[in-house]
């Protein structure tokens, strides 16, 4: 009979494993979906960078509401269903009106805040994720034995960041396609992916990724009680009396404080980093938002997912201690940050845009001042300073509009319209040179693609070698404080770094990175919107220096 019980429990203990590995894969697809898509709905509300890096730190706040609470009361109760209610609360963001037209009359977008729901749907989905890691982290550490708990953790990431690598495919294919797609002619949209005013249908993936949380939650229903030894009669007023004892007992371990704090540091710069990396890789080097979430998906993660397992795998073969565990995530996170800087030393120089980054006589000048857009060849065109519409002539130039460079007729259809007799280029060039210009930004300089290999190659390792610390960071934390505390000293590290972390870095980094922006566009009814153009090497020095100093 014992052999009998022990059997069950154990199978019982593989199906939490792939519910939870399931149900992690999905909470990753959501969450890194919604960071692919930041670009996207960023224009799509004309918004900026700050303001989007607050709708991303939504999640954090949904999430700081319940986390200690719930790691303290769901470690003492029945784990699996709690996780099974909280995973049904997180499909919530697709219940909101995110489908939604903004280009009506001025009337109409002035009362249309419809971010608001986009923000508050990303909120609850931040409380529906509360349980899940610290109530599954320390369910696994309860049954597994202590020299296999390190694998099945590092089995559970890996498989988890899967989810990650899923989400941004996701968003790579929703940012090809037209947000308004099945309502407009895509014939008619002179606008191409690479374009600043380009808007994916973002709206896609919350539908794919809020059924995949839906039916994770199914198995937790059907999971017996989790422990044999957990008492499951207790009343929440004596579970709720141990919390503050237990909470000074957790924060008077000197080993759990001491990585509490490295914790917050390291967590700033990545949280920052990884929310806005795909928007650098568009900014920096010209991908648009497509190509960039579908290199990070297939390079990055699953560089970020080898690395996991084979720290987890190094754990067991070596029966690694805590001091060893701690002196090899030490090391791989020292070796991240000396990679860090040489990633940002990376660059491609900023593409020549007449007035803001090169003047009309193709002379070298950053500037945000709008009176440079103007010059003698458009003077007398009443062009307005506020219109974009980007046109690249054969010198490589780029001018704001057809009529800032000066043209006088056009011909073709859509995105193959040619704008010709553009007084600004033949001012700029020698006679002879063609002074037509054809719609569209120019591309970077062919050395820039250079420069991006080189980026995405120290990127790729950077995010191995961080990686391989993961789970012996992850180990030491579980292994140095008392074996009923574990719940809650994973749940109070996720609060303190989302807090701390994940909470503000989204917004300052949004900060600098609308800094360095040269030129903003403006709504329908007046007001700044979301930026066109940014200072490539103020954009580039703005975050390698915040991560440089979080890190």
């Amino acid at each position: 009979m014992e052999c009998l019980k022990c059997q069950t429990q154990c199978h019982q203990f593989l199906l939490f494993i792939v519910a939870l590995s399931f149900a992690s894969f999905s909470k990753a697809l959501a969450g890194t979906y919604m960071k692919s898509s930041i670009t996207q709905i960023e224009r799509r509300f004309d918004l900026s960078s700050m303001h989007i890096g607050l709708i991303d730190g939504s999640f954090e706040m949904g999430n700081l509401l319940f986390l200690a609470v719930v790691s303290h009361f769901g470690a003492k109760l029945h784990r699996p269903r709690f996780i099974a209610v909280d995973l049904c609360k997180k499909k919530s963001i697709s219940c909101v009106p995110i489908v939604c037209c903004l280009y009506g009359a001025c009337v109409r977008e002035s009362g249309s805040n419809m971010w608001i729901y986009v923000f508050l749907g990303n909120a609850l989905r931040g409380i529906g994720e509360t349980p899940v890691t610290p109530l599954g982290i320390s369910y696994i550490d309860d049954f597994a034995k202590a020299e296999n708990s390190p694998f099945y953790i590092a089995c559970l990431q890996t498989i988890t960041l899967l989810g990650p690598m899923f989400g941004f495919l996701l968003g790579s294919y929703c940012a090809k396609l037209y947000v308004d797609i099945g309502y407009v002619d895509i014939e008619s949209v002179t606008i191409t992916p690479k374009d600043a005013r380009w808007v994916g249908a973002w709206w896609m993936g919350f539908m794919v990724s809020s059924a995949l949380l839906l039916i994770s939650s199914i198995p937790f229903w059907f999971l017996p009680q989790d422990a044999p030894n957990n008492n499951h009669n207790l009343k929440l007023t004596d579970i709720a009396k141990g919390f503050f004892p237990s909470l000074k007992r957790l924060l008077g371990t000197p080993a759990y404080f001491l990585l509490l704090c490295g914790s917050i540091l390291k967590f700033n710069s990545f949280i920052g980093l990884f929310t806005f990396k795909a928007k650098y890789m568009e900014q920096q080097f010209g991908q648009s938002a497509s190509r960039a979430n579908f290199l990070i998906g297939v390079l990055n993660l699953p560089a970020v997912a080898v690395g996991i397992f084979l720290g987890g795998l190094l754990m067991k073969r070596y029966k690694l201690s805590l001091v060893s565990g701690a002196q090899l995530s030490f090391a791989t996170s020292f070796m991240a940050y000396l990679l860090l800087l040489l990633q940002f030393g990376t660059k491609c120089d900023n593409i020549p845009m007449a007035g803001l980054t090169i003047s009309y006589n193709g002379t070298q000048s950053i500037s945000s001042d709008m009176d440079m857009l103007f010059s003698e060849c458009n003077r007398d065109c009443s062009c307005s300073a506020d219109e974009w519409d980007p046109v690249c002539s054969d010198s490589g130039i780029t001018y704001i509009s057809p009529c800032l460079a000066g043209c006088l007729g056009s011909s073709g259809y859509g995105k193959n319209t040619v704008f010709h007799n553009c007084s600004c280029v033949s001012a700029s060039f020698p006679a002879g040179s063609s002074t037509s210009v054809r719609l569209g930004q120019c591309p970077h300089a062919k050395d820039c693609s250079r420069s991006f290999t080189s980026y995405m190659a120290v990127s790729v390792l950077s995010s191995f070698i961080n990686a391989l610390g993961a789970t012996p960071g992850y180990m030491v934390i579980i292994r140095c404080i008392s074996p009923e505390l574990k719940s809650l000293a994973l749940g109070i590290q996720a609060l303190v770094t989302r807090t701390l972390g994940g909470l503000p870095a989204p917004v300052y980094f949004g900060a600098l990175i609308d800094s360095t922006c040269l030129k903003w566009s403006v709504k329908k009814c007046g007001g700044r919107g979301t930026c066109r153009i940014y200072d490539s090497e103020m954009y580039r020095y703005a975050i390698g220096h915040k991560c440089a100093n979080r890190t």
